[in-house]
């Protein structure tokens, strides 16, 4: 089973667009394509980039309650993360845990939009890939009948 990491904006996606990319590889998670790790941290950011970024509240029609039962939704399924090692890898240091996180879960791809994470490339085992060259690989992958 492949072990993935999104991050934050991976899941901000999946919340305002569910028809598109990333929310058809959220579905695919909760539906066992794949196993979902996620910190803490993680879902809190996506949390609050939701809550508090005026453009996406312009532009999006969504209330407080949908973004909080989306952060229960993906504390009830994602696996949860936590004792993430230190580290100091990434050219925006406010991502290095999204990177920790992958580490600590044993994950094999960490899927982001983000440019400071997609240009590591591979980092220790963790591929780092856009939703849709990770969306390619579950399309591949054989599954069982």
């Amino acid at each position: 089973m492949l072990k993935v990491v999104f991050d934050s904006t991976t899941l901000v996606s999946a919340f305002l667009r569910k028809g598109g990319v990333t929310g058809q590889l959220l579905e695919r998670a909760a539906q066992g394509a794949c196993e979902l790790y996620l910190a803490d941290a993680i879902i809190e950011e996506t949390r609050q980039v939701l809550l508090n970024r005026e453009h996406l509240r312009r532009h999006f029609s969504y209330t407080n309650i949908e973004v909080e039962e989306y952060a229960t939704l993906l504390r009830a399924f994602a696996r949860s993360v936590s004792n993430l090692p230190h580290i100091t890898v990434c050219r925006d240091p406010n991502d290095d845990y999204i990177i920790a996180t992958a580490l600590a879960a044993g994950a094999s791809y960490l899927v982001a939009r983000d440019k400071d994470l997609l240009t590591l490339a591979i980092y220790q085992g963790v591929t780092m890939l856009s939703p849709e060259a990770f969306m390619q690989i579950l399309r591949t992958q054989v599954t069982p009948t």
